[in-house]
């Protein structure tokens, strides 16, 4: 009688095949490895994860720079001559480009959890260095284009350090499991110390990092100042274009306590409303005076200014997307708005019985009413009827000639320089002001405000930080933030930081016992399945042609032998070694 080895059928593992599918194109049972991977992929394996953490820093930086796109879009505009929106490809690229390396990353780290050999496929490797190279061409070109935007990054972090504290800590708990099992796995080496004790010190890092903070919302909700008032910055632009009547009427609507304008002085010595230092992007001036859209807008005279439309650029290029909440009839009314001159702003504010701070821009030397234009800014406040007290001029010239008036400068300026000229407030950008500037200022009686500030987490560090006054282009938006985002006293926040450290360091320990212990009873328990031939190839450390036919000849030896009809020899990599044992056999 014959006695006939059964048929074996291989185990499916789905979640293998997709991992090792995925990452390096490798679908096949016998594609699969648990050699150690070569210094070429794990070079990759460094390129990954750089392009990880270059992506994480290029996200953070396009997530809070939201405060000021606008700022951003105008900062192209004024090198390119065209308004488009440049933020919605670089979000984009940006969200693709993250989602992708992250991907890669999750299917790395996988890998080197399961004991399979990385080998990133050829495809993934002109992705990753793509990827890469638009991220840093992209970093440079913001340097160049809009390089004082790094500021907001330390601004930010006012807000965000104690939750990216979290989350990094977090992480580098996670990986201290990767980190043991590479340690307690292998053969001890100078690398594998250099390894440890490089892991050890980031960690010590990150638990102390706490201690470099200054975070405003950390204080106690006694001492919280009241809410800073808000100005419409240029009305609420984000609402109906910019400088113009209807831009001023959402504002009052949606709460803001003052109004701020940008003045420019005409030929004929009137003061209008115009941010730019042309009329190409706010009117129409390219179709009415096709040969004069590039002049200087002081150059024009008001009845000139008057025949332009101010609103219809705002419906077709929508700057802050938002053109598509208004109703009909609010799109037929900026289809239909001009230019708005000082006098009807400054009624309005006297109406309103608000106040006003004006941006003046001095005509140039060649310009008519380069020597009177401050006259004809005090007429506007005459004609207006609005008391001088309610309205703050910037920038702070012409004192001499200044009489009720109060007086603002956008400079940063010691406290005594402030007193010797008689200035009554600063007007900074947030990115020029640090917490101390701020305290320094109201402790000597100098009101501060800060623009722009259109995003809530912004607001609120400004709050707890005692500005009596913001400027924002989203009263709407500040409006709907009657409590700073968070806020947390010292005691409370110190007790977190601490018992996060210490589970975060208990359970890094808990995983380096565990791993080690795990890896003692492996091996001892691992000994016991050796047979000389085992072993000869587990005195290998490099894989090689005889080697794998001397593998074959091992399992088929073993099976003509009688191991078991539903088992199977399967390698695992021990300290660089290869060794087999029984597992379940598929065919």
């Amino acid at each position: 009688m014959v006695k006939h080895q059964p048929l074996q059928v291989y185990e499916k593992q789905v979640f293998l095949s997709f991992i090792t599918g995925i990452y390096g194109c490798r679908w096949k049972r016998y594609q699969r490895s648990q050699d150690d991977s070569s210094r070429w992929e794990c070079t990759w394996l460094v390129i990954l994860c750089s392009s990880f953490l270059l992506l994480l820093f290029w996200a953070y930086f396009w997530l809070v720079a939201q405060n000021d796109f606008n700022d951003f879009n105008r900062s192209v505009y004024n090198r390119s001559g065209e308004w488009t929106d440049e933020t919605i490809p670089i979000l984009t690229s940006t969200t693709v480009g993250f989602s992708y390396i992250t991907f890669l990353l999750i299917l790395a780290l996988f890998h080197i959890s399961l004991g399979q050999q990385l080998n990133l496929y050829w495809v993934h490797k002109i992705g990753v260095l793509a990827t890469l190279l638009t991220t840093i061409s992209g970093i440079v070109s913001v340097d160049d284009v809009w390089g004082d935007e790094w500021d907001i990054l330390l601004v930010s972090l006012q807000s965000t350090a104690p939750f990216l504290h979290i989350g990094a800590l977090t992480t580098v708990t996670a990986i201290s499991w990767l980190v043991a099992g590479y340690v307690v796995r292998k053969e001890r080496s100078n690398f594998q110390m250099m390894v440890l004790v490089v892991y050890f010190l980031i960690l010590l890092a990150v638990c102390l990092a706490p201690l470099t903070f200054t975070c405003p919302c950390i204080m106690d909700r006694n001492t919280l100042k009241p809410r800073p008032n808000v100005i419409g910055r240029r009305g609420a632009p984000m609402l109906a274009p910019e400088n113009t009547m209807m831009s001023f009427n959402r504002a009052l609507q949606h709460g803001a306590s003052s109004l701020e304008a940008d003045v420019t002085i005409s030929v004929d010595g009137l003061p209008f409303l115009m941010r730019d230092h042309t009329l190409r992007r706010t009117t129409d001036v390219s179709k009415v005076f096709p040969s004069r859209q590039r002049e200087d807008a002081s150059f024009f005279n008001w009845t000139e200014i008057r025949t332009l439309n101010a609103g219809q650029w705002f419906l077709e290029s929508d700057p802050y997307w938002t053109v598509k909440t208004l109703t009909a009839k609010d799109r037929s009314r900026i289809g239909n708005l001009t230019v708005c001159s000082l006098v009807e702003m400054l009624r309005l504010v006297a109406r309103a019985n608000s106040s006003a701070l004006i941006n003046i821009r001095k005509p140039p030397p060649e310009h008519p009413r380069f020597r009177t234009w401050f006259m004809d800014t005090l007429w506007a406040l005459q004609k207006a009827g609005i008391s001088h007290k309610k309205v703050t001029l910037s920038p702070d010239t012409d004192r001499g000639r200044v009489r009720g008036l109060q007086q603002s400068t956008n400079e940063k300026l010691s406290v005594e320089e402030i007193r010797q000229r008689g200035i009554t407030s600063v007007t900074l950008h947030y990115g020029k002001i640090s917490y101390k500037d701020i305290q320094e200022y109201l402790a000597n009686n100098v009101s501060v405000t800060v623009y722009p500030v259109n995003e809530p987490w912004l607001y609120s560090i400004l709050w707890c930080s005692g500005v009596p006054s913001v400027s924002s282009d989203a009263p709407q938006v500040l409006r709907k933030v009657p409590y700073p985002v968070w806020l947390m006293s010292h005691s409370a926040y110190n007790f977190i930081w601490i018992s996060s450290d210490l589970v975060s360091l208990a359970i890094v320990i808990g995983i380096f016992g565990f791993q080690n212990y795990h890896m003692i009873r492996w091996r001892i328990s691992g000994m016991q399945n050796y047979n000389p031939e085992q072993i000869m190839l587990s005195a290998v450390r490099r894989p090689s042609r005889d080697v794998n036919i001397m593998k074959e000849k091992l399992i088929f030896s073993e099976l003509n032998n009688g191991l078991g009809s539903t088992e199977e020899l399967a390698m695992y990599p021990e300290n660089g070694h290869v060794r087999f044992s029984h597992v379940g056999f598929s065919c």
